[in-house]
């Protein structure tokens, strides 16, 4: 018997395995942007046993380290989802993370956190200042308070967090995150944006997975109907602070542009 042969007829217990690379879907569960409906089909497409969700909390660094252990021990999970994880991706030896980010219009997302926030009976800042005030008193405290992202480039400070501080304003950093990432959807065109989903996750590697839409008529008559949503908040808070609102969400808005240009083109970034 060959040195190879006497290899090849070894007991599998005393094999030498080398560790498999590993791809996972992680869905930063953006407040108010579709993420339950988008959690509904990605548990739907991987099922129950392959998708979890969890929430972080203190300082950045501790966030990142717990959500890479998260990860790294859990290698039953396909699919991840937290509202509170926070960008760059986990760096996991042999581990590959595909980032899933659903963006919304920021004017309509914030009226609609209001809404949200105004109807829950918690005792959260946000919920107690909804329930006590309007639309326009919500707007104009979150806006006095600094630090505060709530109404002002909200989706522009949670991209921007994939990239330290010193390499950039606000601005430049959530741009360079939003061209980078592998997949961004859109919530004024969420069936588009599943399916353009569903080719990148074949692409990495993740077969037959089939994205359900859980919503009807998403996309059906969505411009007009944010146009309508739009004129309604600046008729409901007035015209100066409907402007200020716009100024200061000017990244934001930006985003959305690109992002929304990436999926009507069906062209992922």
């Amino acid at each position: 018997m060959t040195t190879d042969q006497a290899s090849n007829n070894k007991p599998a217990s005393e094999a030498i395995t080398e560790p498999q690379d590993r791809t996972v879907v992680f869905h930063y569960h953006l407040f108010k942007n579709a993420g339950t409906s988008l959690d509904a089909a990605l548990r739907g497409a991987f099922g129950d046993d392959a998708w979890a969700e969890r929430e972080f909390r203190g300082p950045i660094s501790a966030n990142q380290k717990a959500t890479a252990e998260w990860i790294e021990t859990h290698s039953e999970i396909q699919c991840f989802s937290s509202h509170t994880s926070v960008l760059p991706c986990a760096d996991i030896p042999g581990v590959t993370v595909f980032p899933v980010i659903l963006l919304r219009h920021p004017i309509d997302r914030i009226a609609s956190a209001y809404t949200f926030e105004a109807q829950q009976n918690a005792g959260t800042f946000g919920s107690t200042l909804a329930r006590n005030t309007t639309l326009a008193g919500y707007i104009e405290t979150r806006l006095s308070m600094p630090g505060d992202h709530q109404c002002s480039e909200f989706h522009a400070y949670r991209l921007a967090e994939g990239r330290p501080a010193s390499e950039g304003s606000l601005h430049d950093r959530a741009l360079q995150v939003l061209e980078q990432l592998p997949f961004i959807g859109i919530v004024e065109e969420y069936g588009r944006s599943l399916s353009i989903l569903e080719s990148a996750l074949t692409d990495a590697g993740f077969e037959n997975v089939a994205l359900q839409n859980q919503q009807k008529n998403v996309s059906k008559g969505r411009k007009r109907l944010l146009d309508d949503k739009l004129q309604k908040i600046r008729s409901e808070i007035g015209d100066e602070l409907f402007d200020r609102l716009i100024e200061a969400n000017r990244t934001d808005l930006e985003l959305h542009t690109q992002a929304m240009d990436c999926i009507q083109k069906d062209r992922i970034q």
